[in-house]
């Protein structure tokens, strides 16, 4: 798995003018292709007067799905310069849909793809960044006595608390970097004189 990513901080749609042709990239998060797909969808019949809805997407922290669409434009002058530049930019679990409203100028191949590369840029620097990073889930088990103590422990040193369940102990959920796992074990069992339990659980991703 990757280490981290990047990807964009929130759904957005960015406008630019080249000679007349309006340019409207709406960029979104997507954790799966099925909600890149949707959100194309959506942008497609919104702008269904428009005269190109064309589409990239990366899907994977490790960038394994990559698709695009020119969507009618010159072959290789729309949906490959905007992947390109998704990846460029290192950016995962994203879509790019650029709407374009001919003005009446042609452009030509090399103006087409600065001017949908470009878009794409545009939006991101507009719209911000998100770096998630790769962690461990961890689950800590603690008595009822303890709970309030060792959960605020953690959020005091910055600890990502997930989720907490009460039953008979209380399982406090968080997410911890692999080189931290031996350090944060040995805290534990410090903070709790030995009695709290402690379980590795599944990687996962989350914000930095």
């Amino acid at each position: 798995m990757q280490d981290e990513y990047r990807t964009v901080a929130r759904a957005g749609v960015h406008e630019t003018e080249v000679n007349r042709s309006r340019f409207l990239c709406a960029l979104a998060p997507a954790a799966t292709e099925r909600e890149a797909q949707d959100f194309l969808a959506s942008v497609r019949k919104e702008h269904a007067d428009a005269t190109h809805n064309c589409w990239a997407y990366v899907i994977g922290a490790d960038a394994a799905v990559q698709k695009a669409s020119d969507d009618g434009e010159p072959g290789g002058t729309a949906g490959v310069p905007m992947l390109q530049m998704l990846l460029r930019r290192d950016m995962r679990y994203v879509v790019a849909v650029v709407t374009r409203y001919y003005g009446g100028v042609k452009l030509g191949a090399g103006g087409l793809i600065r001017a949908y590369g470009g878009a794409v840029g545009e939006a991101i620097d507009s719209l911000g960044v998100l770096t998630r990073r790769r962690f461990r889930l961890a689950t800590v088990t603690v008595d009822h006595q303890r709970a309030g103590k060792v959960h605020n422990d953690l959020l005091a040193t910055g600890r990502q608390v997930r989720d907490v369940r009460y039953g008979e102990g209380v399982a406090i959920e968080i997410g911890l970097p692999d080189a931290e796992v031996d350090a944060f074990r040995a805290w534990l069992a410090d903070a709790t004189a030995g009695t709290a339990g402690f379980a590795l659980g599944d990687e996962a991703y989350g914000d930095v």
